[in-house]
């Protein structure tokens, strides 16, 4: 690996630290200078590996949906989960039409069924349809992101998890102590996950072809 690769992903680790550790401790300052950060240091260590576009596109709208969710404004909610949703269509390109297990998109499909009816009559009205809409979209990803291997795959569902856990927020259900550390945890986890999983399969396709 680089020496650049090196330093943006220990980077990127530094900046995942800090914002956690900012969020346990109440350090709001801490979480709205760390959060913006991650997805660009992640993007860059993406792009000195030779990631593919649509991964660094991918994580750039990742950071645009974070940027945009460090306000509680009702629209910067909805254009901050456009921005997500436009990651997760980059994600599905960048996937391809790789197999994947239909026993495992079963199982999503129940649980992003199951979801839905539950939350549903506790989510604002005016929010159902949009989160309805890139619920479906992000399960789709997190399905597909099987094709990728074992490491997107596990990154794809603690994606759905972290979105899901924020979905129970707005919908004002009881929630776990710290409820945003859990939340960033396992959304840091995920595009982690998806980055590795992606570069992963990426080189493991160049050396098959070689």
């Amino acid at each position: 690996m680089k020496t650049s690769s090196r330093v943006l992903l220990a980077a990127f680790g530094l900046a995942a630290v800090v914002d956690l550790v900012s969020l346990l401790a109440g350090a709001e300052l801490g979480h709205q200078i760390a959060k913006p950060l991650l997805m660009p240091l992640l993007a860059a260590y993406s792009v000195t590996r030779g990631a593919p576009k649509l991964l660094t596109a991918a994580l750039l709208f990742g950071w645009g949906g974070d940027v945009f969710l460090l306000s509680d404004a009702d629209w910067a909610f909805l254009v901050g989960m456009g921005s997500f949703a436009v990651g997760h269509v980059c994600y599905l390109v960048l996937f391809g039409r790789r197999r994947t297990s239909p026993q495992l998109g079963a199982l999503y499909a129940v649980a992003l069924v199951g979801t839905l009816v539950l939350l549903w009559p506790d989510l604002p009205a005016d929010l159902r349809i949009p989160v309805a809409g890139y619920s479906l979209l992000l399960a789709a990803m997190a399905y597909r992101a099987s094709a990728l291997g074992l490491l997107a795959g596990i990154g794809g569902a603690l994606f759905l998890l972290s979105d899901t856990l924020i979905a129970t927020g707005v919908a004002e259900w009881p929630q776990l102590p710290a409820p945003d550390f859990w939340v960033m945890l396992t959304y840091i986890a995920a595009q982690y996950l998806l980055t590795a999983g992606a570069l992963g399969a990426m080189y493991g396709e160049r050396r098959t072809t070689d």
